[in-house]
């Protein structure tokens, strides 16, 4: 099961920070979600709209901000970067909100102003994003470095070694660049799982879910990355459907069957469901053979950038455990772990089983 990648107006709405885009004459052409929240008025109402009027961004001094035109018409360069300056905007409460503004302009090669796409976040919110945004960075960058550079690396071999490389050559480095690939792909992926979560525009769209079907799927995907694995699933024969988003469920089994796959001494892991009718929920747990994880280390699991000590291993961006936990308690359920050294893990989660039953109750029952 696969998604479809994101349009730009649905990345735009994952952005945390309210979006603003005007034309040239600074008429309001496209909001995110973030900008209706903070402004306190729906999109419908700021659309075509006069940013002048509508905002009405002042200084701090209370002057307003394009009294004597902003972008500066003297600024000539085809793209440019509006530095960050903190204004009052009106919301549609009636309020003043301040907030720290940045954004870009484009002209054309006469001057002119073609446009203005501006970024606004409330004051309170610049100093502890600023943390969190530099920890982002820093993990990102370092997660980018290798597979690029392996990507880098192995197409310039083949572009300027190709009539001495035979076939086999090739294909073994066109897989790498392609699995290398794939590893930026599913980093990027979780960049947009975390602002989903984060700001609370994360979109389930469910459907009754055959949960061992799905299992199935997830280990056959799994085992073409790790061929070594040998993997058992049992579930019980008389096991209701769950109403789920089917491909966010298959995101969490293979995260935790990859970090199985990755971590455990043993290939051998088996997944299991349960279901408890009295709890109207199903449990779906991942049981390794190894050396299991630190007492320590087990309340640090799913929090952002945690990754283990232990030497050797693979530490991967310490991102995938956080979105899986996001992901299931979207879902109503519950992730957990536990470890004893010498023997092995399991990472287990829930998924209610009434879930449609309260979903028609709550009128989403079409969603």
């Amino acid at each position: 099961m696969t998604t479809s990648p994101p349009t730009s107006a649905e990345i735009i709405d994952l952005l945390p920070d309210a979006v603003v885009v005007l034309d040239a004459h600074r008429t309001i052409t496209a909001v995110n979600d973030a900008a209706e929240e903070l402004l306190a008025r729906p999109a419908k109402d700021l659309l075509g709209a006069s940013a002048d009027e509508v905002l009405e961004p002042r200084t701090r001094d209370g002057k307003l901000v394009w009294a004597d035109g902003w972008p500066r018409a003297s600024l000539l360069t085809r793209v440019r970067r509006i530095p960050e300056q903190e204004i009052d905007v009106m919301a549609g409460s009636g309020k003043t909100v301040r907030v720290a503004v940045t954004g870009r302009y484009r002209r054309d090669g006469e001057g002119r102003l073609e446009g203005v796409v501006l970024a606004l976040r409330p004051i309170e919110r610049r100093n502890t994003l600023a943390a969190s945004g530099v920890e982002v960075v820093s993990t990102v960058s370092h997660e980018l470095r290798s597979p690029l550079t392996s990507v880098k690396g192995y197409t310039s071999l083949l572009l300027n070694r190709w009539d001495r490389l035979d076939d086999a050559q090739k294909r073994s480095m066109l897989e790498q660049v392609q699995s290398d690939a794939d590893r930026v792909t599913r980093l990027i992926t979780e960049l947009l799982d975390i602002s989903r979560l984060e700001t609370g525009r994360l979109r389930l769209r469910c459907q009754m879910v055959d949960i061992a079907a799905l299992a199935e799927v997830v280990v056959e995907k799994v085992r073409i990355g790790y061929p070594e694995l040998e993997v058992s699933v049992s579930f019980p024969g008389e096991l209701p459907r769950v109403y789920a988003d089917a491909d966010k469920v298959e995101q969490v089994l293979t995260n935790l069957l990859e970090n199985a796959a990755k971590y455990a001494d043993s290939p051998d892991v088996r997944v299991e469901g349960v279901y408890n009718e009295g709890r109207k929920q199903l449990t779906i747990a991942v049981h390794d053979v190894g050396k299991g994880i630190p007492p320590a280390e087990l309340p640090r699991l799913f929090n952002k950038f945690f990754r283990g000590t232990e030497g050797g291993r693979p530490s991967g961006s310490g991102l995938g455990l956080y979105i899986a936990r996001g992901l299931v308690e979207a879902h109503g359920g519950r992730i957990a772990a536990e470890s004893r050294l010498g023997e092995g893990s399991t990472f287990s989660f829930t998924l209610p089983t009434d879930a449609f039953e309260k979903a028609i109750g709550d009128g989403d029952g079409g969603s």
